[in-house]
């Protein structure tokens, strides 16, 4: 008697090996373009507590902080810290406040002051599609992240 060889074929095996790789590269392609939302979200979260932890330190303090941002090089800088930030270079930056507060065509800053005011302004960063927006309240200091897409 002969008995039955159990098994798959080269074919079925090469099929199904063809329809994991199909699905391993659409979910690639969908975690690629989640990732550049996070990244954006990410980039604005850390700026929005930088502008926070820069309110902080003038209540604290009792002295003025600013936070100093170069649009030219996509940078921003605390201005009782040496550290520099970098935001990607994919990502534009565009700032609003008072014109007072622009140094240079490319630097401009936003104040917070002892009593916990702030110079005010909206600072919109676009990779894209995607919009995140920071706004400071002059009054306040208070910082509010907002989003369009």
């Amino acid at each position: 008697m002969l008995k039955h060889a159990r098994g798959f074929t080269l074919i079925e095996l090469t099929v199904v090996l063809l329809i994991v790789v199909l699905g391993f590269a659409v979910i690639g392609t969908n975690i690629a373009s989640g990732n550049q939302s996070a990244q954006l979200k990410a980039i604005t979260r850390d700026l929005a507590s930088a502008l926070r932890y820069a309110r902080g330190q003038a209540l604290i303090s009792h002295q003025e902080v600013a936070v100093e941002i170069n649009l030219a090089e996509n940078i921003y800088q605390l201005s009782n810290r040496d550290k520099v930030y970098h935001f990607s270079d994919e990502i534009d930056v565009t700032l609003v406040i008072a014109q007072d507060e622009f140094k240079d065509d490319d630097t401009g800053q936003l104040r917070f002051y002892a009593d916990g005011s702030s110079s005010g302004g909206r600072i919109t960063l676009e990779w894209g599609e995607l919009v995140n927006k920071i706004d400071v309240n002059w009054l306040s200091g208070k910082v509010a992240i907002g989003q369009d897409e």
